[in-house]
């Protein structure tokens, strides 16, 4: 890590530590800090007249709930909270500041994303249509940050219509209350052979009492299925 790049290139970032406190330090200082732990720097509010929905997404990753902007950020929320490779996730995390084109500026990502391997994610949720100059410069200095922190970055906007409605339907399921012993482990067996959704769970019992531990399993990627293609009832699902 380059740390006299980072100083030198101006980024500072405002967040609030553990207790709550507002800090503002040089991304040098902070870079190494757990932010998916840490609470949203800003509170996300609604207004009057406003365009987009504002609406608490529960993540099973984190058992807490994620401050999202916008119906298309929820969506991108759920979609992270599927990934495997997360496994820690916070929304509004810091405020990044740096000298722009017109001094002083500062912008808030969308997400931050702890990964497996100990790496981390910043995503900003904006449509392709939706971006205005000042925000292209927004995206821009913070994939610099990123890069220069060691961490990803990426923008998203719209997302497949196929892959977000199996992952909401999934989505349904994914408190653990829903995974239930001993049914979770027969079907692990059944599915140890590739097999159509519906005709495997009624080998372990009624599909009513079985279906919510299969989709369960398919949310933690236990079991698995071809997330490009709507849900059937002969949807084959096979064992991760």
């Amino acid at each position: 890590m380059d740390f006299g790049a980072v100083g030198a290139a101006g980024f500072e970032v405002a967040y609030a530590d553990e207790d709550l406190v507002q800090r503002r330090e040089l991304l040098a200082a902070c870079w190494t800090l757990g932010f998916e732990r840490l609470c949203p720097v800003r509170a996300v509010k609604s207004y009057p007249g406003q365009g987009s929905v504002t609406r608490d997404y529960w993540s099973a990753t984190t058992g807490g709930q994620l401050s999202c902007e916008s119906q298309l950020e929820r969506h991108h929320a759920m979609l992270l909270d599927f990934d495997p490779k997360v496994t820690g996730l916070a929304a509004q995390p810091f405020r990044l500041f740096w000298p722009g084109s017109r001094g002083r500026r500062g912008h808030v990502p969308d997400f931050f994303a702890r990964l497996a391997n100990g790496g981390a994610v910043v995503m900003d949720v904006r449509p392709d249509d939706r971006i205005e100059p000042a925000d292209a410069e927004a995206f821009a200095a913070t994939l610099r940050a990123c890069e220069l922190a060691g961490w990803g970055f990426s923008r998203v906007g719209a997302i497949d219509p196929v892959l977000f409605g199996n992952v909401k339907w999934l989505a349904g399921y994914r408190h653990p209350r829903y995974l239930r012993e001993p049914v979770a482990g027969r079907l692990l067996e059944v599915f140890e052979t590739p097999t159509g959704l519906f005709a495997g769970a009624e080998l372990v019992g009624d599909c009513l009492a079985v279906l919510p531990v299969l989709y369960h399993l398919l949310w933690r990627h236990r079991l698995r299925i071809d997330l490009g293609s709507p849900f059937q009832r002969d949807t084959i699902v096979s064992l991760a």
